[in-house]
């Protein structure tokens, strides 16, 4: 029975609980609870803590709690169950349970302790937002850091501003996540370094050379039928290679696609691999982190050539099921709703179709932005995994609630007040909801922002 200091909870249905009158309770949203009723101990979470007269809380139960840990499958309701802040050793019990070991940093509500994530369900789309200089980019290295070190899950990071370029610089020395990320096969592919971060026009599929080309299948129908009549030699030699043959040619279509070429530069573009191994040739060894190295390019055009390719590469060879993870930082770049040249909406149409069917063959997505309405809803529909930073903007904040409904509204609603390297984590890749600071990164962040000079 709950004595005059404890607030009394009851649940009808073994899956959420209401606390009547909390007067005097410490607990706040975020707040982990245990709930005695009768026999029984139940995990609990507080999502709602409502200043009312009486003070209202309102939760979820996690699971129940038990010797041999916590069953995360069980709730029982009950009408009169005590209600106790959790203690050290049941958070652990939690993590143990679950199998929580990625400790990305401390968690900011009572008792405190580690912040941990689950590895095992980054098997699921994962969504990571805030604002400018809300520390996301840092953030997340911490969170790649762990899953580098810790886990056999191949990363490919998608890098257009050099972040992430030094996941391969830890000290060993400095503790067993350094030395394990010291041991591990992290290559960094840029643009002009050996070796380089290069895509073969001759392994696109016809409607992706039909992007890089410019050619609508409809607008530009006969250019369109040539590309179709062409396709065994264009899967077999080099555009400069074919580039006389096609300026020479009878067929007025022919000559136009060999003007196409030549108006665009794309003998010119320093993306194709030609001589050198291909972005698809290095993933598909599975490394256990490439970085692809996006910005060195000298057009936008080229970027999203290799992200075409590597994107198509992965979604053709779907079926051998060999799991990766692909971290798009800048998502906004290859994923926004407002992308509308033809090799733009190539890359977002593939990415979609990734985020609604890639996931029963191990082709997970990490994007990371902004905003959310920088990410087509196509694909943030789909993610299953939030991190949200600071995000002051309301519209944004109602956006993320609409399609996060699994995080805490009252836990939302605390971002504007986020401190630098503060998040909500929510979904399947955490225990339960979590607010937590972010640990130091174990390697050097690439693109750090300028000092200001000081006299």
């Amino acid at each position: 029975m709950p004595t005059n200091s404890q607030p009394s909870a009851r649940s009808e249905d073994g899956r959420s609980f209401v606390v009547s009158d909390a007067t005097g309770s410490a607990l706040v949203a975020g707040s982990l609870a245990v709930i005695i009723a009768g026999d029984r101990r139940q995990l609990a979470l507080v999502e709602e803590r409502a200043e009312t007269t009486p003070v209202r809380l309102r939760g979820r139960l996690i699971g129940a709690v038990t010797g041999d840990g916590i069953d995360t499958g069980a709730g029982y309701p009950f009408t009169d169950g005590a209600v106790e802040l959790v203690d050290a050793a049941t958070v652990q019990t939690l993590h143990d349970t679950t199998g929580a070991v990625l400790e990305v940093g401390v968690n900011l509500t009572p008792p405190g302790g580690p912040a941990r994530l689950l590895p095992t369900r980054f098997n699921r789309h994962t969504f990571w937002c805030g604002q400018s200089g809300s520390g996301k980019t840092y953030a997340l290295g911490v969170v790649l850091e762990q899953l580098i070190a810790h886990t056999a899950l191949p990363v490919v990071i998608f890098d257009p501003n050099s972040d992430f370029v030094r996941l391969g610089e830890a000290d060993p020395a400095t503790g067993p996540t350094a030395a394990a990320l010291a041991d591990r096969d992290i290559r960094v592919l840029r643009p002009h370094s050996d070796p380089p971060l290069r895509a073969r026009f001759t392994e696109l599929p016809l409607a992706s050379k039909a992007a890089v080309l410019r050619i609508d299948p409809i607008a530009d129908r006969e250019e369109f039928n040539e590309l179709i009549h062409l396709a065994d030699e264009l899967s077999n030699a080099e555009l400069d290679h074919v580039l006389p043959a096609l300026r020479a040619a009878e067929s007025p279509a022919q000559r136009r696609l060999a003007m196409r070429i030549e108006n665009l530069g794309l003998l010119d573009w320093e993306v194709w691999a030609r001589a050198d191994r291909a972005v698809t040739d290095v993933v598909g060894q599975r490394p256990d982190a490439t970085v692809l190295d996006l910005g060195g390019f000298s057009t936008a055009a080229q970027q999203l050539v290799v992200a075409l390719a590597l994107l198509d590469d992965l979604w053709a060879r779907r079926e051998e099921r060999r799991p990766v993870l692909l971290v798009i930082d800048e998502a906004h770049n290859l994923a926004s709703p407002r992308l509308d040249s033809p090799i733009a909406i190539a890359v977002r149409e593939r990415l979609i179709q990734i985020a609604a069917e890639g996931r029963k063959f191990g082709l997970w997505l990490l994007l990371s932005t902004q905003r959310p309405s920088k990410v087509h809803p196509g694909i943030l529909s789909q993610c299953d995994n939030l991190a949200l930073m600071k995000m002051t903007s309301p519209l944004d904040l109602t956006e993320l609630g609409t399609y996060f409904g699994y995080a805490p509204a009252a836990l939302l609603d605390r971002s504007p007040w986020f401190r630098q390297g503060e998040a909500l984590f929510a979904g399947g890749f955490v225990p339960a909801p979590a607010l937590a600071k972010v640990n130091s990164r174990i390697t050097p962040e690439g693109g750090a922002d300028v000092r200001v000079p000081l006299r």
